[in-house]
């Protein structure tokens, strides 16, 4: 993952994104208004092997533009251990270029912050400034 050591600061430059660590999980969460927008995890060799031992990166998608992306990349998969429809697994040892990668990162941001309400959405960005 060292070619995505950008990643972290990206993620959590993000207006209101914090980030935090689930135990049972282990998984590094980001999430803004209490809601998941995006996870890095390595899931164990008892799971499937098309995520087993891989590190990934978990974001939300819109379901049309999920589907188009894992057709055309191979490293982006149906979200581990997520809806598949709305989510996406990027593994980060693939050679995903990192401007899609960052756009994915603002799409799935943006998503789960326009689902927050609007009072929260501005306590967020007044907060930003």
């Amino acid at each position: 993952m060292n070619q995505y050591q950008w990643l972290d600061q990206y993620l959590l430059a993000k207006p209101g994104a914090v980030k935090d660590f689930k135990e049972e999980w282990q998984w590094w969460r980001y999430q803004v208004g209490g809601k998941l927008f995006a996870a890095i995890l390595c899931p164990s060799p008892q799971y499937n092997p098309t995520y087993a031992g891989k590190d990934l990166l978990n974001l939300k998608c819109d379901p049309m533009l999920a589907e188009l992306l894992r057709r055309e990349h191979p490293q982006v998969l149906p979200g581990f251990y997520s809806d598949k429809r709305c989510w996406n697994s990027i593994d980060l040892e693939g050679a995903l270029p990192d401007e899609l990668l960052r756009q994915m990162c603002d799409d799935s941001y943006r998503l789960v912050f326009e689902k927050l309400t609007k009072r929260l959405q501005t306590q967020i960005l007044e907060g930003a400034q």
